[in-house]
């Protein structure tokens, strides 16, 4: 892609954007400050595959000198989640099988979305892209999917499909470092149950360790069209 068509996709995606917020969210919703609703949706798009809380967004909004309470923060999730340019995705405890009402994940619905806003300051792992792009997959494929929570350790992504079955899905960019094949195994191998267990990379090789697939993130995305 040269230069200007990348200037073009760009500015098309702003355009997008921006026309959802002003006119789905900002008039219909009748939001009182447009510089707070802004800085709150920055902030999601930067925390693109990370816990996060209306406390602790509301705490670095204060911190940065933008008061903002938790029940305003509250809204702006919600409205954010209901004009589909955010998707919240709830912790879910595999050993207690019951859903967590805190800390939650929000995915936005097209990756563009965060090098088009927030421009040169983005800073989004690219780790926590991959995961954005394999949580949009899952969700064409699944019917739910939640963030998966096993005693001190974290999944990230549980899934059922139409017949309640679950699966399993651990996203890392690389796992050929001994260390980084270990933590993100780790998760996987503390769940004690027989439903299947995966590890999407960016790697070409596709072992299997103990029964958990390492998949090709590219051909694994491929094997859904």
């Amino acid at each position: 892609m040269n230069g200007g068509n990348k200037s073009e996709t760009i500015h098309y995606i702003t355009t997008v954007f921006n026309s959802i917020v002003e006119k789905d969210i900002l008039i219909r919703k009748k939001i009182k400050s447009k510089t707070d609703f802004e800085l709150v949706t920055r902030f999601l798009l930067d925390s693109v595959g990370s816990i996060v809380s209306p406390n602790n967004i509301s705490g670095y909004m204060t911190s940065t000198g933008n008061k903002i309470d938790n029940e305003t923060v509250k809204n702006y999730l919600s409205v954010l989640s209901d004009a589909f340019l955010f998707h919240k995705v709830q912790r879910y405890d595999i050993k207690g099988k019951t859903l967590l009402q805190t800390l939650n994940k929000y995915y936005t619905t097209d990756i563009g979305f965060i090098t088009s806003i927030l421009g040169k300051s983005a800073k989004v792992d690219r780790g926590h892209l991959l995961e954005n792009i394999v949580f949009l997959e899952l969700q064409r494929r699944y019917m739910e999917i939640y963030i998966g929570k096993n005693a001190e350790t974290e999944v990230d992504f549980v899934v059922k499909d139409m017949d309640r079955n679950l699966a399993y899905y651990q996203v890392s960019l690389s796992v050929r470092d001994a260390g980084t094949l270990t933590r993100e195994l780790r998760p996987l191998q503390t769940i004690r149950d027989h439903h299947p267990k995966y590890l999407i990379t960016l790697d070409p090789e596709e072992p299997v360790y103990d029964g958990i697939i390492q998949c090709n993130a590219i051909k694994w995305l491929l094997q859904g069209t």
